[in-house]
Formats: structure tokens, C-alpha cells, sequence
């Protein structure tokens, strides 16, 4: 017997299943959170291990062809100093990456909302009146407003 359901009823499921996924992904980052800065503080884990494991991991994603080429250094140091703030718990730094990241992201949707806004293009009144002879020579009224 098949069962039918509303899109009201099917956007529900979805939407409760997005933030159960949501909730799941918080979670395991706090407990990764949690256990990396236990191994950190133990001295278990080092700033050169985080380093190491970032090259590695494009290294894997670049033999399997998930990434085209490997990262710059700079990008590698990039990637592994914001993890390692997270490991360290250095809550000012973080702060700062947040407020950087946030400018950076308000200037690219200003350069977008700038670069989306419709433009109007006006014609010059000798274009219109060669317009308006053009439609007449065919048999058309007066003037019309154009698109």
C-alpha cells in the first residue's frame, strides 16, 4: 500500500534530519576537541604532528583525486595554526580569526550585491527618434518604450 505524504510533511522530515546531522556534527567536534587538547597537554600530540598529519591528509585526498594538487607551506601552516588554536584553547587568537573571517565575508557580499545590481542603460533621444521612424516605416505607432 503506498503512502502518501505532503510536501509540508516530507520539508518536516528533512529539516528534523538536518539538525539531528547538525547536532551529531557538534558533537563529535567537542569530544575531538576534548581529546586533542588532553593528548596536547600530556605532550602527547606537538605543534610539528599537527603540521605533519595537514600534509599528510592532502597528500592521501591528492593520490585518491579528491584535490588537483597539494597546498602551498603557507597554507599548510594556515590550515594547522587554526587547529592548533582549538587544541591550545587560545580563545583570543580564535576570536580574531572569527572577526577577520566575518569582515572578509561582509566585503565579498558587498563586491557581490555591487556586481548583481540590475543596470539601466538610457538612449540617447536621436537613438529614440531613429527608433520611432524605424516602427513607423512599418507601420507602427508612436512612440514605445523599450526593454
Amino acid at each position: 500500500m503506498q503512502r502518501q505524504i505532503s510536501l509540508d510533511e516530507l520539508l518536516s522530515i528533512l529539516v528534523a534530519r538536518m539538525d539531528s546531522l547538525a547536532y551529531s556534527d557538534e558533537n563529535q567536534k567537542t569530544k575531538l576537541n576534548i581529546i586533542s587538547r588532553a593528548l596536547y597537554k600530556k605532550g602527547l600530540i606537538e605543534d610539528e604532528d599537527i603540521i605533519e598529519s595537514v600534509r599528510e591528509e592532502h597528500r592521501i585526498l591528492k593520490e585518491l583525486g579528491a584535490i588537483s594538487e597539494l597546498p602551498s607551506e603557507e597554507v599548510v601552516q594556515a590550515i594547522a595554526d587554526s587547529i592548533l588554536q582549538w587544541i591550545k584553547g587560545d580563545v583570543e587568537k580564535i576570536i580574531q580569526a572569527m572577526e577577520e573571517y566575518e569582515t572578509k565575508l561582509q566585503e565579498m557580499m558587498q563586491k557581490e550585491q555591487q556586481a548583481s545590481k540590475p543596470k539601466i542603460d538610457i538612449a540617447s533621444p536621436a537613438i529614440l527618434e531613429q527608433l520611432d521612424k524605424l516602427n513607423k516605416g512599418k507601420g507602427g505607432g508612436g512612440s514605445k518604450l523599450i526593454y
